[in-house]
């Protein structure tokens, strides 16, 4: 989402810049010559046409509904991209400890790289769940994945988490595909 969110906000400093651009042009040009008439931005026009508008108009009620509507989706986006962090034990009253789920990633990742007959790992975690993706080129998926997640499950032990995430540990083996 917050991917989203980035885009979305480079498009519309990109159309902010491009009217202030526009904006300075006029200005300039109408300095220059003030009895030429526009030079890129049809103004008059545009008065003209907008002053034929009330507030019970079609356009006018279209063109708000559509600004709400897209106002309601970038808060909608920009609530959804808060952080996800990993809730630690309080040490004391008053004070808050929390990790990124990249950190705790980290840490699982270094204890199940550290393993014996694990050639590579990938992990992800959040604060509901930790996925490890290992692989052994020695040892198959039976007896590797219950080592392990019991390594994981002793690793998330031994850190004060607020709540134990649920853990997902899968095996890639070529022993297993013969």
């Amino acid at each position: 989402m917050r991917v989203v969110v980035r885009i979305v906000a480079v498009l519309l400093a990109l159309a902010i810049a491009t009217a202030g651009a526009l904006l300075a042009l006029e200005v300039g040009w109408r300095w220059l010559r003030p009895d030429a008439g526009p030079l890129v931005v049809p103004w008059p026009r545009w008065r003209a046409e907008l002053s034929t508008l009330t507030w019970e108009s079609t356009p006018v009620r279209v063109t708000a509904l559509i600004t709400a509507v897209a106002g309601l989706l970038l808060l909608v986006a920009a609530l959804a991209t808060g952080r996800r962090d990993v809730a630690l034990l309080d040490p004391a009253p008053g004070v808050t400890v929390r990790t990124s789920p990249r950190s705790l990633a980290r840490i699982v990742g270094t204890r199940v790289r550290a393993q014996d007959d694990v050639s590579g790992a990938t992990v992800s975690a959040s604060r509901r769940k930790v996925r490890v993706r290992a692989s052994s080129a020695i040892e198959p998926e039976s007896a590797l994945r219950p080592r392990l997640t019991g390594v994981v499950g002793e690793v998330l032990a031994d850190l004060p988490l607020a709540r134990t995430p649920r853990v997902s540990v899968v095996v890639d083996s070529p022993r297993d595909r013969s």
